[in-house]
């Protein structure tokens, strides 16, 4: 993927794109590779980088949701189940089955989670990913050598998804370049353009490196910009009532020595109704989540003490070396839009199901939904798009679409001695990967800053001088980068 000629390929275009997407998210990623491997003219435009907002900030679960079987949501459980078995076969290189116990302090406990995670086995079907089962104390402290040993009778087994968000979200941007479709990053929408009768038929976009304007026609525009999509509706309708409330969640991480050995420890019910994980992930163990109501979205979510003292807290009660403070290696937010069905007191009991909107202007807005399900948000939207701009019908191939990536690694020296990558993997970034700045590849190509800010911080000159030879950019483009880079790296650092 070469950027630079993204953007020559639509400052030549004389034709309209069949679709343009707003929003380089999951949800508008995924619509740009349905789009196009049913062989549309796609166009994506993300205003940031890629995965910059939700998308890259998630629990790294592909999973049903037992949280959403609690509260008797069985179609979206039974549909995520179904998307979980889908994604392990087009994308096996990122998506794994992981095992995760549920600790019990009680008979009644065990009985009672046994039997939810009977029915979440059922539900699966033939996409299961193994039965669960019921554990000793024995048992459980096997799977769990560092729980709370104190008044456990036993624990609960059960299987589902785990992944690398981000890492899934580039290959999926492969995936849509190779099948035709023309993503850009940087590239906010400013305006859009009209028909003589008032509806949508194109954008006003920018290039964000040089200011640029471009004028892209469409016979439809998707709206999936996630947590900005009212923002997008109130560009083409002024005053359209919001469909989206915000919710929160941050997550921690740590050194893998608090939860040893390769079982999820997933506590049932915290003091504000969600589910706590605590997971391997990339050599590391991943604490989340919390659920705090907020008024707008940002593209910098910032953790709140009180989030980070809920999580300290909730994790110590349950592993027996209790984490603190100044053992976080990373903490970061992530913003939840979700479907804004009527008022509640707790955003965790708000819709994860997903819907479409249309405007009178024929802006298809897909907003809702969860990561796991992404691939049929994404299939409903272009099916709503077809029909709003009249294209020939097409059938959704994605179910069965391979997801372009690969297990590679290399054997070069590591770039710091705790985080897992190398020089090439900054080549690859900026080279294939559409990587701009230093926060693109520490952040989102590579997981540094997620799995060890100081770490990260301490590599970023290094990374900022390799990259500045890649992109031939001129001797003020290091140190300011880096300044830039270790600004947001700050959010991520708890000490």
């Amino acid at each position: 993927m070469n950027r630079s000629e993204n953007i020559k390929r639509v400052a030549e275009r004389k034709r309209p794109w069949d679709i343009i997407v707003i929003g380089g998210g999951a949800t508008g990623v995924g619509c740009a590779v349905d789009a196009a491997s049913r062989g549309f003219d796609v166009l994506l435009l993300e205003q940031h980088d890629f995965g910059k907002g939700t998308s890259s900030r998630s629990t790294k679960l592909v999973h049903g949701g037992v949280r959403y079987l609690a509260q008797g949501n069985i179609p979206l459980v039974r549909e995520a189940l179904k998307e979980r078995g889908i994604l392990l076969k087009n994308a096996p290189h990122v998506v794994q089955k992981q095992t995760f116990v549920v600790p019990c302090y009680s008979p009644w406990q065990k009985i009672f989670y046994g039997a939810g995670l009977k029915i979440y086995d059922l539900l699966s079907g033939k996409d299961s990913f193994g039965k669960s089962r019921t554990l000793s104390k024995s048992e459980t402290l096997s799977h769990l050598p560092n729980v709370q040993a104190k008044g456990l009778s036993g624990g609960i087994l059960y299987y589902d998804g785990q992944f690398d968000d981000t890492r899934l979200l580039i290959d999926l941007v492969k995936t849509a370049h190779n099948h035709g479709a023309t993503v850009l990053n940087y590239s906010p929408v400013k305006n859009f353009e009209r028909d003589k009768d008032g509806r949508i038929a194109g954008v006003v976009f920018e290039d964000a490196e040089t200011g640029e304007s471009f004028s892209a026609r469409a016979k439809c525009v998707i709206n999936a910009a996630g947590a900005f999509c009212d923002s997008v509706r109130n560009m083409a309708n002024e005053g359209a009532e919001a469909v989206v409330t915000y919710s929160q969640g941050i997550h921690l991480v740590f050194d893998k020595k608090f939860l040893p050995g390769v079982a999820a420890l997933m506590i049932p019910k915290t003091n504000d109704g969600r589910v706590l994980f605590c997971i391997p992930w990339h050599d590391h163990l991943l604490v989340g989540t919390t659920d705090t109501p907020i008024d707008k979205p940002s593209m910098e979510p910032e953790a709140l003490e009180a989030e980070i003292d809920f999580v300290l807290e909730t994790a110590g009660q349950y592993l027996s070396i209790k984490p603190t403070r100044k053992d976080i290696l990373s903490v970061f937010a992530g913003i939840r839009p979700l479907l804004n069905v009527g008022k509640s007191l707790k955003t965790s009991s708000l819709s994860r199901g997903h819907n479409l909107f249309v405007e009178h202007s024929g802006l298809v807005t897909i907003t809702g939904g969860k990561w796991t399900t992404y691939r049929r948000m994404a299939e409903d939207a272009v099916d709503k798009a077809v029909k709003v701009a009249g294209l020939d019908s097409r059938q959704s191939v994605t179910a069965n679409l391979a997801i372009t990536g690969s297990n590679s690694t290399n054997s070069e020296p590591r770039l710091h001695p705790d985080l897992p990558y190398t020089h090439s993997d900054i080549i690859t970034a900026v080279r294939d990967e559409m990587a701009r700045t230093v926060e693109d590849v520490l952040a989102r190509r590579t997981r540094a800053l997620f799995l060890n800010a100081k770490a990260a911080i301490a590599i970023a000159p290094m990374v900022a001088t390799t990259m500045s030879k890649e992109l031939k950019a001129d001797d003020s483009w290091i140190p300011r980068q880096v300044e830039e880079f270790n600004q947001v790296a700050s959010n991520y650092n708890a000490s």
